[in-house]
């Protein structure tokens, strides 16, 4: 497509610049972004301004496609992943959709453009062994121990966001009934289930430890400081390691990584994937497949016990009533 797809005769464009802020807030009102996912987008957008800018443009009007080839290109050479630049075609392509909306260019340059592929990589998960030894480590002696625990514990039972976690309400947690009324991305309202560990857990912190760290003073959010505020991202990321290292387990996990966990244990447990899309709250069941992978060592055990030459039948129909591997129908 030549330079011609993109408007050159609207009269009084306003420079790329000018409009910016009113691109952020139309992703915080009409789009209903998440925080981490506006900051992302706002540092892709600036990217392509200095980009732009370098270039001797300032009109959205004098965006090609071509020059926006050169711009991914130009991401690639800097050694950006190939995730990373799917995110900032993204965060383009969202904002041309804007500035057509809004009259600014007639019609869209990134129409064009085929979106970065994206390398699809397995997620890094803890084993059911290495759960336990997380969680069932002794609390300590402080009250920040005991909310620590009562955390890590919520977030596995769950496959909880870091946000969602920090973010929990305390009218948010349904104990008697044993689930939590979750806020995640774009404000979409989930309900998730948690097991018996996690409603003890979190009734004996919230009825024994967190009035002793608010000292009288009120709060909405369930996991606090001794300040009554939530913790942060950091650092709730540092206290899962530091808890991790104590346990003795070697790969030491960010929260994101027991997320995984949860989903890959529940999946190899038996649960269907649309379940389990429910309880993540993935818009997208394409999102949740990735998680239907078999590891290699587990395919190995299927293969030696079913396959007639290796084993007797006898042995695979035990396996399979021990429910240990869920092999995704194609279908799914």
């Amino acid at each position: 497509m030549s330079g011609d797809a993109v408007d050159k005769a609207l009269p009084g464009t306003l420079p790329l610049d000018s409009v910016i802020e009113r691109y952020w807030s139309h992703l915080r009102i009409a789009r209903g972004l998440s925080s981490n996912t506006l900051l992302a987008y706002q540092r892709d957008i600036a990217t392509f301004q200095r980009y732009l800018r370098d270039q001797g443009l300032h009109e959205p009007r004098e965006v090609t496609p071509p020059l926006l080839s050169s711009f991914l290109d130009h991401l690639h050479r800097s050694g950006l992943a190939s995730s990373s630049r799917a995110r900032a075609l993204a965060a383009i392509r969202s904002l041309f959709r804007f500035l057509q909306q809004e009259g600014m260019v007639s019609v869209n340059p990134t129409g064009s453009l085929r979106s970065t592929s994206r390398a699809r990589r397995l997620p890094k998960t803890l084993s059911v062994e290495e759960v336990d030894r997380l969680l069932s480590m002794p609390a300590g002696r402080s009250p920040e121990d005991h909310r620590d625990r009562a955390m890590v514990e919520v977030l596995y039972a769950a496959g909880l966001r870091v946000s969602e976690l920090i973010g929990l309400k305390v009218d948010q947690c349904n104990l008697e009934i044993g689930y939590l009324g979750i806020t995640g991305k774009g404000n979409k309202q989930r309900v998730v289930p948690i097991g018996r560990p996690a409603v003890a857990e979190m009734q004996a912190y919230l009825l024994q430890v967190r009035p002793v760290l608010l000292k009288r003073r009120s709060s909405r959010f369930a996991f606090v400081t001794r300040r009554g505020t939530p913790l942060t991202r950091q650092g709730f990321w540092k206290l899962l390691r530091a808890r991790a290292k104590r346990a003795g387990i070697a790969r030491l996990p960010s929260p994101h990584m027991l997320r995984h966990t949860f989903a890959t244990h529940v999946l190899q447990g038996g649960a269907d994937l649309r379940s389990v899309q429910a309880m993540l709250g993935h818009a997208d069941i394409v999102t949740t497949q990735i998680y239907t992978h078999v590891d290699a060592a587990q395919l190995k055990k299927v293969h030696t016990a079913c396959f007639p030459r290796n084993r007797s039948g006898r042995e695979c129909a035990q396996g399979g009533k021990r429910g240990a591997t869920t092999v995704p129908d194609e279908s799914e």
